[in-house]
């Protein structure tokens, strides 16, 4: 069977103007000092080893949660006439 890997971005943090100073979405509360240090924050929250996807213009950090689902092959159709039934 054929597998095929979806990617959905889910909101993790959020840029605190000035500087490069973060809040995750689950505890606005907060603050942290670094992206790195944020991203830490999240591990330690989680436990989940993930990929990250940043968005600098927007000021938001995102998660990267795949999926891999599989591809049913489809059966080929079958006619009446030919006495597949």
């Amino acid at each position: 069977m054929e597998k095929e890997i979806k990617e959905e971005l889910v909101l993790i943090a959020k840029r605190v103007p000035p500087s490069d100073r973060w809040s995750l979405i689950t505890d606005p509360n907060t603050i942290y000092p670094s992206l790195t240090e944020a991203l830490e924050g999240y591990f330690q929250e989680t436990q989940q080893p993930c990929d990250f996807r940043l968005s600098p213009i927007k000021g938001e950090l995102y998660a990267i949660v795949s999926t891999v689902a599989e591809i049913k092959p489809i059966p080929p159709k079958k006619f009446n006439m030919y006495g597949d039934y």
